[in-house]
């Protein structure tokens, strides 16, 4: 075999990616072969997919896309010794430099050097790649195939939920993708009080009930907060809160801002308890305001979030679907299509309305 199947994003025009055969990956001695079984298509494709302003001023095009994977390993370099042929993997796509202050003290997260797999070199959308070995991480073979493919943006979630405690606490999450759904479930693992989550798709939040939420809000021409700057939830989530045995009073503890819409991020930020904190992994337009009077004199905590701790994260996450969260972050999987059938795939995803989308490579 001398070419293998790959999605690439070749030009400038929006809503058009190719299916092109490219040159059968070259494995280095630090790197493993991997057959793609199944990819994901993260939000981040979905950008490149629009040509959005960060895909604009990102990739450079020819490019193959994709980061989210989970294959199996056929050939390792000469260099490899923590991974053997056969065994099921999927990868960090973050690329560290290894050297650099936060490297050497285990904060590789936090790598100024960081290459993304699929956004600053070709990605896994591809029947083979070469991946490198010290980015491996081993699937337990007792989880579905589906499940393990999503372990990235899982990785978000874990990152993002995990960031502040949770123990009793009553949570906002702004934004029903598949990020926001799979916080559920580890948001109430982790001992959360009650879980409020917004989005504008109807879809998605019905999705969230049924994972968990203890109310949804769909706030399409709506505000979480009132004229007077109350939290005013509306009536059927209050209901649901009151049966729930709680009376939203003072604002929510913590939020996880999963959506990028600066107007879901300043309905947080009003919407916030004194002392709350907030975690943000959405990706905002350039010109989202913040009211940092709202900020100091509620004494916020924000913290961003960027892809998972290497490799903290991936423990963690692994932990929780071996407890049995593999069936709750299955239910995010909504739609599985063939990679010759991306286009639909890629059309499915940018209307909003699904989950996590699969291609299979099989």
């Amino acid at each position: 075999m001398t070419t293998v199947k790959a999605i690439l994003k070749k030009t400038n025009v929006p809503h058009e990616l190719s299916l092109e055969d490219v040159p059968f990956p070259t494995l280095k001695p630090d790197h493993v072969l991997i057959k793609i079984k199944k990819t994901a298509i993260c939000g981040t494709d979905i950008n490149i997919y629009n040509w959005g302003e960060w895909a604009q001023r990102t990739i450079k095009t020819p490019q193959i896309i994709g980061h989210e994977f989970v294959g199996e390993v056929v050939e390792t370099g000469a260099h490899v010794k923590n991974v053997e042929v056969g065994q099921l993997v999927s990868g960090e796509g973050h690329i560290v430099c290894g050297c650099c202050r936060h490297c050497v003290t285990e904060q590789q997260h936090l790598c100024r050097m960081t290459v993304g797999i699929g956004v600053n070199m070709d990605g896994v959308f591809a029947q083979y790649i070469a991946f490198p070995a010290s980015n491996i991480w081993i699937c337990d073979p007792n989880i579905a195939e589906e499940v393990h493919s999503v372990m990235d943006p899982f990785g978000n979630s874990v990152h993002t939920a995990l960031s502040f405690r949770v123990v009793g606490e009553d949570v906002l999450v702004t934004g029903a993708g598949p990020t926001g759904l799979m916080a559920i479930p580890i948001l109430k693992r982790g001992g959360a009080r009650t879980i409020v989550v917004t989005d504008v798709v109807e879809e998605r939040l019905a999705l969230a009930k049924s994972l968990g939420a203890t109310a949804v809000v769909n706030v399409t021409d709506k505000s979480l907060v009132d004229s007077e700057g109350k939290v005013d939830l509306l009536a059927a989530s209050r209901n649901d809160l009151q049966k729930a045995g709680f009376s939203l009073k003072e604002g929510f503890d913590v939020g996880l801002e999963m959506s990028g819409s600066s107007r879901a991020f300043a309905d947080m930020v009003d919407a916030m308890a004194n002392g709350g904190s907030i975690a943000i992994l959405g990706i905002l337009p350039k010109n989202t305001l913040v009211d940092l009077d709202k900020v100091i004199f509620s004494s916020l905590t924000l913290r961003g979030i960027y892809g998972r701790k290497m490799y903290d994260t991936w423990y963690r996450a692994t932990a929780l679907l071996q407890s049995g969260m593999d069936k709750e972050i299955a239910q995010v999987i909504t739609d599985t299509f063939h990679y010759t059938e991306y286009k639909k795939a890629f059309e499915h995803m940018a209307a909003g309305k699904s989950g996590k989308v699969i291609l299979t490579w099989d």
